[in-house]
């Protein structure tokens, strides 16, 4: 099935609220005061070459998976630019369903309106700053549980409380504050850079700027609106996020030692890796010299996508997951697992069943050692490492583009 990409501006220009400066303007502010960051932490930065070959390179020092000024950097250079997946089309599937999340310091608000349209926005209340929504569900509008300032699914303040006497107040001009939203396939993303005022949109590139010239690969190896939800499982992890993303990004490398279940179901001396502009794509064939029940779940081949800078996509017989690491602090961080399986299946309970008890094995078994990872890197006997040449190249790319970003 062909990608569908929905694109929506979120803004209450089209609403006939108010001065379109002003939502612009408190947008960009809420998410580019950047004037606190370290003077010392470009310096930080420097300390990992991206130049030099990766059979000559060290890895990135350990100030970046430990400094607190390294990660507000990161949130403001990588998090707060260009567009980040938030959740899955399955949490707003019909008008008036919702979902909310938080990303750094952005409180954030996904809906469907009453027109099927989705919208997103800062979840703030105007008035004094209350979050507005919780959790996810149906509501019929959002009513600030502070002072009952009440707005509907467009962002319009339906309702200011206990305003008599208060001057120079415009109710259009109270909106919520808008921020990007597109869907592509069955994942949400948002864009936190400032509001554009233009309506006019290209949806090829939205698709260019997130994936590059992988659009086209992953919708034929199955990454589509076919499959159907299953469920969602969420992990916090006390490590640094990069440090969950080397660990998915090492080529298989911890594979045959920390997942010999996994190993007896997939050919590692076939394992194959390509870099594109902003993904990399690890392939490996399902070995042969396993029960049918495995097989079945693996299938032939598993495609493992790694979407810059935090999202993870894997394709494998009839299953799709997906991984998006949230990062919750320099030593923390959340991994959320959506599950999705072809529509054929979905009532196969048996199936379901153990294949979520296969894959919540490897979680486990994943949190381990990324746990380990970030209390060795906090440790004064580690500095630097280097990479394996062979297999750690999508690593090595994922730190490249991390470097790009937070020298501009």
């Amino acid at each position: 099935m062909a990608m569908r990409m929905q694109l929506t501006l979120t803004s209450n220009i089209r609403q006939g609220q108010g001065d379109p400066k002003k939502h612009s303007t408190l947008t960009r502010c809420a998410v580019h005061n950047s004037e606190f960051l370290s003077s010392h932490t470009p310096t930080l930065v420097r300390q990992f070459n991206p130049k030099i070959p990766i059979e000559e390179a060290v890895t990135p020092p350990t100030s970046w998976y430990t400094h607190p000024s390294f990660f507000h950097l990161e949130l403001h250079r990588v998090f707060y630019r260009g567009w980040q997946v938030v959740g899955s089309t399955e949490q707003i599937k019909d008008p008036r369903d919702y979902f909310t999340g938080r990303l750094g310091d952005v409180e954030y608000v996904v809906c469907r309106d009453d027109s099927g349209m989705v919208r997103a926005f800062h979840n703030v209340c105007r008035h004094h700053a209350s979050l507005l929504a919780y959790g996810s569900g149906k509501k019929s509008c959002f009513v600030c549980p502070y002072h009952g300032w009440t707005y509907g699914f467009n962002g319009a303040l339906l309702k200011a409380t206990r305003i008599s006497g208060m001057q120079n107040f415009n109710v259009n001009d109270f909106g919520l504050s808008p921020i990007k939203v597109a869907t592509w396939g069955p994942f949400v993303l948002l864009n936190l850079e400032k509001v554009t005022l233009s309506q006019e949109v290209d949806y090829h590139n939205v698709s260019k700027e997130w994936l590059g010239s992988c659009s086209e690969i992953l919708s034929t190896n199955g990454v589509d609106s076919s499959l159907s939800y299953v469920c969602r499982r969420e992990y916090t992890i006390e490590c640094n996020w990069k440090v969950f993303c080397d660990n998915y990004l090492d080529g298989g490398y911890h594979v045959p030692y920390a997942h010999k279940g996994l190993a007896s179901g997939l050919k590692l001396d076939a394992y194959s890796i390509a870099m594109f502009e902003r993904v990399s794509i690890q392939s490996c064939e399902g070995s042969l010299e396993k029960s049918k029940e495995n097989y079945d779940r693996l299938g032939r081949k598993a495609i493992y996508a790694f979407i810059y800078p935090n999202f993870m996509i894997n394709r494998y017989g009839p299953w799709m997951d997906t991984n998006l690491v949230v990062p919750l602090g320099p030593n923390k961080c959340r991994v959320i697992f959506d599950y999705y399986l072809e529509h054929s299946l979905k009532d196969d309970t048996d199936l379901i069943e153990k294949s979520l008890q296969d894959s919540e094995k490897v979680q486990i078994e994943d949190i381990v050692l990324c746990e380990g990872v970030q209390k060795g890197l906090q440790s004064p006997a580690y500095s630097v490492g280097r990479y394996a040449p062979t297999v750690e190249q999508a690593m090595h790319h994922f730190h490249c583009l991390l470097y790009e970003n937070l020298i501009q």
